[in-house]
C-alpha cells in the first residue's frame, strides 16, 4: 500500500521473507490438517462483551520488547505474566509473536494460553491465508488484522480466512480514514482505535474497543464503544 511508513513496511518485507520460510517447512494443506483436529477456541468477542458489561475489558498484552522502547522485561515468563494478568480481572490476553522486531515468539502465546483460561490474541503483521493457518494451528484464539499493513480487499479476505477456520478478529485502525476502510466492507468485526504513531512505532494518549457491523438495509451500526477514551498510563505501552 502506498504512504506505508518504513519501519512498518521494514517489517512487512521481513514477513513476506518469514512468510516463504514457513511454507517450506509446512504448507498450507499441513496446516489445515493441524486446524481440523483442533478443538474449538476460546470466545474472544463473549469474554470482551461480558466484561464490558460490569466496566472495563482490559485485553492484557505480553511483550518482551518493542523497536520504540526496546527491552522491556528482561526476565520474561509468559506463563506466569498471563496468570497474574488474570489475576489482575484481565478480560483476554494479547501475545507478541513477531521475533525480529519484538523479540516475541509462538512458543510464548502457547505458554500463556496454557496457563490461564482467557483467550488470547496474537499480535504480529498478519498479510497472508498461510500466517491465519498458523495463528490457528499454534493455538491462539483471535488475530490481529492492522488497517495500514493491508488493502480493503485484502483485510476482507484475512477476516474471511480467520472466520472459516474458527478466529476471531481485532482489526486495528488509526484515524478515520483507516476506520472508513473497515467500514465499507460487510463483515462483523471487532476493532481496535489505536492513538499510535507508526513511524516510531510508540503508542499514546488513548484506545478504544468498538463493535462494527452493517444491517441488511445498509444502516449503519455501532455496538460498543464509540468514542476515544483516556488511557491511564500504567495501561500504555510502546509498540
Amino acid at each position: 500500500m502506498p504512504g506505508i511508513p518504513s519501519i512498518l513496511r521494514k517489517i512487512l518485507d521481513t514477513k513476506r521473507e518469514e512468510i516463504a520460510a514457513g511454507r517450506t517447512h509446512q504448507n498450507e494443506d499441513a496446516l489445515r490438517d493441524v486446524v481440523a483436529d483442533m478443538p474449538p477456541g476460546r470466545d474472544f468477542t463473549a469474554a470482551i462483551e461480558r466484561r464490558s458489561a460490569e466496566g472495563p475489558a482490559v485485553i492484557a498484552e505480553i511483550k518482551r520488547a518493542s523497536p520504540s522502547a526496546g527491552l522491556i522485561r528482561e526476565y520474561f515468563d509468559p506463563a506466569e505474566i498471563a496468570s497474574s494478568y488474570e489475576l489482575g480481572g484481565a478480560a483476554a490476553l494479547s501475545v507478541l509473536t513477531d521475533r525480529e522486531y519484538f523479540q516475541g515468539h509462538p512458543a510464548y502465546l502457547q505458554a500463556a494460553r496454557n496457563h490461564c483460561a482467557l483467550p488470547v490474541l496474537r499480535k504480529d503483521f498478519i498479510i497472508d491465508p498461510w500466517q491465519v493457518l498458523e495463528t490457528r494451528a499454534m493455538g491462539a484464539d483471535c488475530l490481529l488484522l492492522i488497517v495500514a499493513a493491508l488493502g480493503a480487499a485484502q483485510l476482507q479476505d484475512l477476516a474471511g480466512e480467520a472466520e472459516e477456520i474458527g478466529l476471531d478478529v481485532l482489526v486495528e485502525v488509526h484515524d478515520e480514514n483507516e476506520l472508513e476502510i473497515v467500514w465499507v466492507l460487510h463483515i462483523v468485526l471487532n476493532t481496535g482505535l489505536a492513538r499510535s504513531d507508526l513511524t516510531t512505532f510508540e503508542r499514546y494518549g488513548y484506545v478504544a474497543v468498538l463493535r462494527l457491523h452493517k444491517e441488511g438495509s445498509g444502516s449503519q451500526i455501532y455496538d460498543g464503544v464509540v468514542t476515544f477514551v483516556p488511557v491511564p498510563p500504567r495501561f500504555r505501552s510502546g509498540r
